[in-house]
């Protein structure tokens, strides 16, 4: 899964390949947000990705997508 993560006052948003279901991920943010602390998620190289639950702006949870090549890719 493709995660993408606003976080406030950043100029950039964090991308991450997760093996997490969307499921999972969204549990892991709402808990998150629910207590007030700190969004841990992992890529799937293992690294683990910590965000202050008060710092996000947005979450989006997606398929992965393959980076097209070329004029024509559309």
């Amino acid at each position: 899964m493709e995660v993408k993560i606003g976080v406030q006052n950043a100029a950039r948003e964090m991308v991450l390949e997760s093996t997490q279901t969307p499921d999972e991920i969204a549990e892991a943010v709402s808990a998150a947000l629910a207590a007030g602390g700190v969004l841990m998620l992992e890529d799937a190289k293992g690294h683990r990705i910590l965000v202050p639950a008060d710092r996000l702006a947005y979450v989006e949870i997606g398929p992965s997508s393959s980076r097209r090549v070329g004029f024509g890719a559309a």
